[in-house]
């Protein structure tokens, strides 16, 4: 089972852009999907994006066309470049990990999940 460290979450102003990143320990890395969520302050935890272990990408419309989902197997690690960030992207993301590669948009799917990272997007 691997381990997963978010970072990179940060204040911006609206319009800026983050990269956030996600460091899986272990050497399977490559047989896991990979997949961000986020949870906004009284809102349940929502699918943000997901990438399998072949690099096939899933979004959530809001964010599509201005986030996008990347992974290194060679660094163990997955990315979330976030574009064009409005006040509603303020949220805890977080990285998570799954053997499977079916019904990646449900939290429930993911069986490892990392600490969180914030990231605040000012008006």
């Amino acid at each position: 089972q691997v381990q997963l460290v978010e970072s990179g979450g940060g204040l911006v102003q609206v319009g800026g852009s983050l990269r956030l990143s996600c460091v899986a320990s272990g050497r399977t890395f490559s047989d896991y999907a990979m997949g961000w969520f986020r949870q906004a302050p009284g809102n349940e935890r929502e699918f943000v994006a997901a990438i399998t272990w072949r690099g096939g990408t899933y979004y959530r419309d809001p964010v599509k066309g201005r986030f996008t989902i990347s992974r290194d197997n060679a660094k163990n690690t997955v990315y979330l470049q976030m574009n064009s960030l409005k006040p509603e992207d303020t949220a805890v993301y977080y990285c998570a990990a799954t053997r499977s590669n079916y019904y990646l948009m449900r939290a429930s799917t993911y069986d490892t999940w990392g600490q969180g990272t914030q990231v605040s997007v000012s008006s």
